[in-house]
């Protein structure tokens, strides 16, 4: 789908292709709200509008979201997009696969939720230094980059849909 077109969509039915990116109503409605969108800066900009996300927007959003290193289960638009996220990984070395695993589960310890990064442009050992950097960030300090992470998510699945 071009710009144009997701331009001419009623408004539900482009609530529709938004919701994949990102299950949050108020960033969906910044995007709908915002049309018609001349480019996919002023998109950009509308999704950046609806930051930062309130913890409940946070949690409701990363019931979407498995595991880092995991594949996504089911056929949903979300779980697509995942596995297409996840794919620049490759076949993981078993010492990262391990330490990933290893680090997934103090995450979740942690935090009580699954560690969430933007996987896509990302190599594993990023990630990984990543996920280790991230277990000294207070909760508050998490929460947001949390949410900043789900918004780069949104925003390349975004562009994918309409690119």
């Amino acid at each position: 789908m071009d710009l144009a077109e997701f331009n001419r969509l009623p408004a539900d039915d482009a609530r529709g292709v938004l919701r994949p990116c990102l299950d949050v109503d108020r960033w969906i409605d910044a995007i709908v709200d915002a049309r018609p969108l001349t480019d996919l800066d002023s998109a950009t900009a509308a999704s950046r509008s609806a930051a930062p996300l309130t913890t409940a927007e946070i949690d409701a959003a990363m019931s979407h979201h498995p595991r880092i290193g995991e594949k996504a289960k089911g056929e949903s638009a979300e779980a697509a997009h995942s596995s297409r996220e996840q794919a620049g990984l490759g076949t993981l070395e078993a010492d990262v696969q391990s330490q990933l695993a290893e680090g997934n589960a103090a995450y979740e310890a942690r935090f009580d939720r699954v560690f969430l990064i933007r996987a896509a442009g990302r190599a594993p050992e990023e990630i990984l230094s990543e996920l280790q950097r991230r277990m000294d960030n207070t909760e508050e300090d998490e929460t947001a980059e949390v949410g900043e992470q789900l918004i780069q998510i949104a925003e390349l699945r975004l562009e994918g849909i309409l690119a």
